[in-house]
């Protein structure tokens, strides 16, 4: 922890959205994003599910997969 931490009980971190500083403190009703802007952007980004955890997906005509294919 720096002296400035220490100083103001506050630190800094990388706002996920821009890389910016950001205010990781009650102070920041954002945190850990430095702005309502960047937040939203967040929120945009889920909402229209760019954030995915890859998985195997059955085709589109085998919706709970067919016990004889995968023998």
């Amino acid at each position: 922890m720096s002296s400035v931490e220490d100083a103001i009980g506050e630190r800094i971190v990388r706002c996920p959205a821009c890389g910016g500083d950001s205010v990781y403190a009650a102070s920041n009703p954002y945190r850990p994003f430095c702005s309502a802007r960047c937040k939203g952007i967040d929120l945009g980004a889920w909402a229209s599910e760019e954030f995915r955890m890859p998985a195997d997906t059955p085709p589109d005509d085998d919706p709970f997969g067919d016990p004889k294919r995968q023998q």
